[in-house]
């Protein structure tokens, strides 16, 4: 049983250092662009409310798109309806990016505790490996940015979804780096 542990750890091991070039690329550009959401909270969460309004629109389209290539109105009828719906919905959210970015807080918070959860999970499969503690701390931070933001719901909503944004970015792409970092350097 050890002896597959052992083979696994060293699998993951060298697939993080095959592609550690890419991840500490990576990592960096996600510490650049948290930084600048930092500088522009308001813009950042703005930005995210419209990007994810035009997302659901585009699915949208792409549904009214597949309900008239079934064939049968009767077969996509629902697919058409909920392409309809989709372009409702992602039309409000674009018309009214302030009231999307309200409703996106609740989402992030859902968003940063689940993806917490599984960090710190992750942190613990990569234990053995110098630099697990970063992948560990960006967990637990992102585990407190969504508690952070659940909690101060409705006020810091305008201000804080750019915010925390930003730092779980600077913080999740810190510890992508570090460990790329540290299998690069691993014999």
């Amino acid at each position: 049983m050890t002896n597959g542990i052992q083979e696994a750890e060293q699998e993951m091991l060298g697939t993080i250092k095959q592609h550690s070039g890419v991840g500490m690329a990576v990592g960096i550009l996600a510490v650049i662009a948290g930084v600048l959401a930092l500088f522009s909270p308001l813009v950042a969460g703005l930005s995210i409310a419209i990007a994810v309004g035009v997302l659901i629109v585009a699915a949208g389209v792409s549904r009214l798109f597949l309900a008239f290539k079934m064939g049968s109105f009767g077969h996509g009828l629902l697919v058409f309806l909920l392409g309809l719906l989709s372009i409702a919905v992602g039309g409000y959210m674009l018309s009214r990016p302030g009231m999307a970015l309200a409703t996106l807080t609740l989402v992030l918070a859902a968003y940063f505790a689940v993806d917490g959860a599984f960090q710190v999970v992750w942190a613990f499969r990569l234990r053995p490996i110098k630099g697990w503690g970063w992948a560990l701390f960006s967990g637990v931070v992102s585990l407190a940015l969504g508690i952070m933001i659940w909690r101060q719901f409705p006020i810091s909503g305008t201000w804080a979804v750019g915010t925390l944004v930003g730092i779980q970015m600077i913080f999740g792409g810190s510890s992508v780096a570090s460990l790329c970092s540290a299998a690069r350097r691993t014999a």
